[in-house]
């Protein structure tokens, strides 16, 4: 804190340091009883102070710390996982070894970026056992595990190899057994840390095999297909309320367009009732031509909004 900033008082040192100031004056004497001139200015407005410039190297940077402060510019996702006093002791010491020169790069970063993870008109809530499970990530150490599946509760012994942070959920990647699998962090109902550590596989890239299960996951859920005829603007809208990925290969799968300019894709679904919600966005740009289910059911919309707008108002 003395290498950012020309002077601080007893007072000021303890309240950010969250100890007395008879343990600053004790610490002080400490320090340069060590080699460290710290020079103590008496009277008013007096304070600590460093002496001829002195500064220190990032020699006193912890494991953790120099690890959160590579997730600093997450700083919702930090605390959540019981990260951000080490974040904050992190950004301290660098700050301190920085050049007067680029003293002001945290506070610029910080009015130049913010990551805001969650999706809209959610209320995301912390899941009690993520610390834990962080610190099972942190320190590749086993947990025993209790996890609801469904219904039903199951026990596993995992070995965390790493947390993902999508759309407000936080998702464990482990291994259990032979394979690496995810699970939802809400879902667990018991984590319990244990003695012994894994051998983490340095090969691991967590980035990529979050990608392809994601893909993995979005495709399994396309279980139905249905047909759609698209004007040219609902073509271009498609990909907005639908799986982005299905609707791009739908329509690069498509044939010609008519002479009205329209094309007719097969398009990979969730569901109907997903479906029809998703489709009914695009008003008279899409036009359902299979199932005969699903198209009834665009018929009967259709119908209920010609009586509704077409009703006097007064």
């Amino acid at each position: 804190m003395l290498q950012s900033r020309p002077s601080m008082t007893a007072a000021e040192l303890a309240r950010e340091l969250e100890v007395s100031e008879r343990t600053v004056t004790r610490d002080a004497l400490a320090l340069s009883e060590a080699g460290v001139p710290v020079y103590a200015d008496r009277g008013r407005g007096g304070g600590y102070r460093l002496v001829g410039g002195y500064r220190t190297r990032l020699t006193g940077l912890a494991r953790g710390e120099a690890e959160a402060l590579f997730l600093s510019g997450v700083p919702g996702a930090l605390r959540e996982m019981g990260l951000e006093d080490a974040a904050s002791a992190a950004r301290l010491k660098v700050s301190a070894a920085l050049l007067p020169s680029l003293r002001d790069a945290p506070r610029t970063a910080a009015q130049r970026f913010h990551l805001d993870a969650p999706g809209w008109y959610q209320e995301p809530e912390t899941p009690g056992l993520l610390p834990v499970l962080a610190e099972a990530v942190w320190g590749d150490r086993l947990v025993d595990a209790r996890y609801l599946r469904g219904e039903r509760e199951v026990e596993r012994e995992l070995a965390p190899y790493g947390l993902v942070l999508k759309a407000g959920v936080w998702y464990l990647c482990a291994r259990c057994g032979d394979a690496v699998r995810v699970y939802r962090v809400d879902r667990f109902t018991r984590v319990a840390l244990r003695e012994e550590g894994f051998d983490r596989d340095e090969s691991f890239d967590l980035p990529g095999f979050w990608e392809e299960r994601a893909a993995q996951f979005a495709r399994s859920l396309l279980r139905t297909a249905v047909v759609v005829r698209l004007s040219e603007a609902g073509a271009r809208a498609l990909p907005y309320v639908t799986d982005r990925s299905a609707a791009r290969e739908a329509l690069e799968a498509a044939g010609p367009p008519d002479p009205a300019g329209r094309v007719t894709v097969t398009l990979p679904a969730e569901s109907e009732e997903v479906v029809f919600g998703q489709l009914l966005a695009l008003g008279p740009e899409a036009e359902v031509l299979e199932p005969p289910s699903l198209r009834e059911r665009f018929a009967g919309a259709a119908a209920r909004m010609a009586q509704l707008y077409g009703r006097d108002q007064r």
